[in-house]
């Protein structure tokens, strides 16, 4: 396999660099933020990329956001995330990109090499890997969601704009948008709080409902 690793400890980056070379798999870049993940990738083509979620310039979710950019720029390019916790929205918004090709596994709990390796060869031929305490943890995480905690943050900010009263088109001048854009969010907000149009609602009355209770 061709692999690019996305992690900001050297110690640990340069460990996965020398075990994957020991099975015989080639490292084509070894970087430690998210940027350079997105670069070596849209330049290399790994068959699979493994990637830290925490990495700068904020050691926040900077590392599963660049894979969430791979993802969308390159559609069901394989991505193997190694951390330390599960993040639950971006993991979330990950297995919504497709599940081909897509793994999640905890460091603590990867205690066999073999089959760590074999892991990463699993995800890079289109399947899926996931720990199963990061299945746990979104299971629970999806039991107890609120409708409002499946928009994404621009969704949140277009509902709001609804909440004042404001039209599509005062929505896009306020977001500086464009009106196609809105129409588009709020059709996705409609969807995700299952909202069915017909004869006897109003789906953006509903909507905004949904965002004051929430």
């Amino acid at each position: 396999m061709r692999v690019v690793i996305a992690e900001d400890a050297v110690l640990f980056r340069e460990g996965l660099v020398q075990l994957l070379g020991q099975f015989g798999h080639e490292v084509v870049a070894a970087v430690g933020d998210g940027p350079s993940l997105v670069e070596a990738v849209d330049r290399l083509r790994p068959d699979v990329s493994v990637v830290d979620v925490r990495m700068p310039p904020g050691y926040a979710e900077e590392g599963l956001r660049a894979a969430l950019d791979v993802r969308e720029r390159h559609p069901g390019a394989a991505v193997v995330v190694l951390s330390q916790y599960v993040a639950h929205r971006r993991a979330t918004e990950l297995l919504e990109s497709g599940t081909a090709g897509i793994g999640y596994l905890l460091k603590d709990r990867v205690g066999d090499v073999t089959e760590f390796v074999d892991s990463l060869r699993r995800v890079a031929e289109g399947g899926t890997v996931m720990d199963p305490e990061v299945v746990s943890t979104l299971l629970r995480r999806k039991k107890n969601q609120q409708p409002l905690d499946r928009l994404t943050p621009r969704e949140r900010e277009v509902l709001g704009q609804l909440a004042q009263g404001r039209t599509n088109a005062g929505a896009a001048r306020v977001l500086s948008v464009s009106d196609a854009a809105i129409a588009k969010h709020v059709n996705s907000i409609f969807a995700k709080l299952g909202l069915e149009q017909t004869p006897d609602d109003h789906r953006r009355v509903l909507a905004v409902l949904a965002y004051l209770q929430g």
